[in-house]
């Protein structure tokens, strides 16, 4: 933001001119989460998009960190103001990501890593087509199930039901046209190296 006299308001000497959102998706059981936690942990500049939420908050959660805990009539008000980037509706509870906060940290030139699903990025994509976009695949179908199974989580038939939902997160990912790079997570630390590489390379083009 600038004043009249065309100068940025609130500029701190950190601040730089390549802030960037990463989308990461990805089927439960994949990797997904602990490539984008590894991305984030690799450049120092990077953070997790925190959701609202009207969930009841638990003797675990932590404001602001876990997610921005609010009521419902709030949540549809900001909703009415177009304040979400996406937002969804799951079990009878809202979640969605608080656009303002996102704007203030691409603008502060962070890296903000959005762990989201195929429906969520396709509400970001159309709102933010600058946002990289990355969708983490099995090495095949079988792999997945073993990766599921190896969790020792659920019962069989919890990861059947795990598993054939993911088959069909995978195809809507396909289907979606959202995602720029479809990486398969064969080998975790190359899967890794190869996210960094992604979000650096898109970051260097920010800038230029």
């Amino acid at each position: 933001m600038a004043d009249t006299h065309g100068n940025e308001k609130h500029r701190l000497p950190t601040d730089t001119d390549d802030g960037l959102l990463v989308v990461m998706s990805g089927p439960s059981g994949v990797g997904k989460t602990t490539i984008a936690r590894a991305v984030d942990r690799a450049i120092p500049d990077a953070l997790f998009s925190v959701s609202a939420t009207t969930r009841a908050q638990t003797a675990a959660d932590v404001e602001g960190v876990d997610y921005h805990f609010v009521d419902e009539p709030t949540f549809r008000a900001m909703i009415g103001r177009d304040e979400f980037l996406e937002w969804a509706e799951v079990f009878g509870r809202l979640y969605g990501t608080p656009r303002a906060w996102v704007d203030e940290q691409l603008r502060r030139g962070r890296v903000v890593i959005c762990d989201i699903d195929v429906e969520g990025a396709r509400q970001i994509k159309a709102k933010m087509p600058e946002a990289l976009t990355l969708f983490v695949l099995p090495p095949s179908e079988d792999e997945l199930l073993e990766r599921l199974r190896a969790r020792k989580r659920e019962s069989e038939e919890a990861i059947q039901k795990r598993f054939a939902e993911a088959k069909r997160e995978i195809a809507a990912a396909r289907a979606s046209g959202v995602y720029e790079h479809f990486l398969v997570n064969e080998d975790l630390e190359a899967s890794i190296a190869q996210a960094i590489a992604l979000v650096t390379n898109a970051r260097a083009r920010t800038k230029r």
